[in-house]
């Protein structure tokens, strides 16, 4: 599971670096400019991980086709996953469209509203490329190759940091774009990871067993079965990346200062959730090969033991946040504001960090075996029926202000987290049944 795993968190670290380079070069213009690229980073992303989302049925459909040594079924679920990709970049780039004119009446400051349309139109770029990326990395996590996914991101994050630098600041004869500029480096950044996973497949499959023959026939059935399993994953990761944009939103309409606080506090929380995120990808190989070979007790054990390096890790980041969350915050921001409330927020992000890599790693672990629905609806009651109630309660009615809002968000996690535990424990116990019963036939 570490071998698998490592390569997936380094990834994912390296997807996460990437916005906090972002915030951390923005934030040497303005609070209005961390606070654009704040909201604009998580209204385009709560929009795109629908996209994404739709796409984690790959990781049941190629890994259960590769552990059986089904690979021409693993290559037309590739195949059905780029048309996928294609029309919903369609859709979604409407919605972003639909979006721009309307941030000011979701109450966002209009001084960050009227920074945050050029970033965000300058992100738009990046959404068909991001999900063709996506499906591209599915399919190569599946098949277990893992570490040009993690080389993919670690290079892009220099690409990303580079033009970075030439355009936020106006170096190199550049103009200085602030934070439209730092939409634009991460648009480039991803355009690159598409080019160089596409590059990697080709690779691969002209090496493999008959060479470059993907199945490029539309098929209506197989894109339907990976629409069936997506479609509750989309909407899982939608809720749960929702309630942050939503609180973000909401973080908008209080001062620069809290909504900076908020974005570099989050970001930090964020960073520490990216090895976790990376553990569920591997979970779900991992869980799904097994199933695939009708290996339940080797699918039980890579369940736990993903749960265990999930929350082994956010303890020990629990840990990092009540020793040094001055020392975390300087790292973005020397604001004196700023660092008063992020400070605050990271002893709550302290508290969650354990419910926050539990719940992520079970969501990988369910998806493993096919099931993309309970992680939804755990998301669904946790976090918009609970979570956020509570959280808005805390920060508008009791004076609590963004730190209310994180009380909340940290309620709806630790009830997510017990409700995916439980399925699980539950669901292992059927399948070693179910296995001691065929045993004894």
């Amino acid at each position: 599971m570490a071998r698998l795993a490592g390569p997936v968190a380094t990834a994912e670290l390296g997807w996460m670096a990437m916005g906090l380079v972002d915030t951390m070069m923005v934030g040497r213009v303005s609070a209005e400019a961390i606070g654009a690229v704040s909201i604009g980073s998580h209204v385009f992303f709560a929009i795109a991980i629908f996209g994404m989302g739709m796409l984690l049925g790959l990781d049941y459909l190629v890994a259960h086709a590769f552990g059986a040594g089904r690979l021409a079924d693993a290559r037309r679920a590739l195949v059905q996953g780029v048309y996928l990709s294609a029309m919903l970049s369609v859709v979604l780039t409407g919605v972003v469209l639909a979006v721009l004119p309307r941030l000011e009446s979701l109450g966002i400051r209009p001084e960050i509203a009227r920074e945050t349309v050029p970033y965000l139109r300058a992100l738009l770029w990046s959404l068909l490329p991001l999900l063709l990326y996506a499906t591209l990395r599915r399919y190569l996590q599946a098949l277990g190759m893992v570490r040009v996914v993690m080389v993919a991101l670690v290079s892009a994050n220099i690409i990303n940091a580079l033009v970075n630098w030439v355009l936020v600041f106006g170096n190199l004869g550049f103009p200085a774009m602030g934070a439209e500029g730092s939409g634009w480096a991460t648009s480039m950044s991803r355009v690159y990871m598409f080019l160089f996973l596409l590059i990697s497949v080709i690779r691969h499959e002209r090496r493999s067993e008959g060479g470059l023959s993907l199945p490029w026939r539309f098929d209506a059935n197989r894109l339907l079965e990976l629409m069936r399993l997506g479609l509750p994953s989309a909407l899982q990761t939608g809720l749960e990346v929702g309630v942050f944009t939503a609180a973000t939103i909401l973080a908008g309409s209080l001062s620069a200062a809290q909504l900076a606080a908020h974005q570099v506090a989050l970001g930090a929380a964020a960073f520490s959730f990216m090895v976790p995120l990376g553990i569920s990808s591997a979970a779900a190989v991992r869980v799904g090969q097994a199933m695939g070979r009708i290996d339940p007790v080797g699918a039980t054990r890579a369940g736990w033991t993903a749960l265990l390096l999930g929350g082994g890790f956010m303890s020990g980041a629990a840990i990092a946040f009540i020793v040094a969350p001055s020392w975390i915050i300087r790292i973005f921001t020397n604001d004196a504001a700023v660092l008063q409330t992020g400070v605050a927020l990271l002893g709550v992000a302290a508290v969650f960090q354990l419910f926050d890599g539990l719940q992520v790693v079970a969501t990988g672990v369910l998806r493993g075996t096919g099931d993309t629905r309970t992680a939804m609806l755990a998301n669904l009651a946790g976090h918009w029926l609970l979570g956020l109630p509570i959280g808005y309660a805390l920060c508008f009615w009791f004076g609590a202000g963004v730190v209310g809002l994180w009380i909340g968000l940290c309620t709806g996690l630790v009830i997510v987290s017990i409700v995916l535990i439980a399925v699980w424990s539950m669901r292992t116990r059927e399948m070693l049944a179910d296995n001691r019963q065929r045993d004894a036939a």
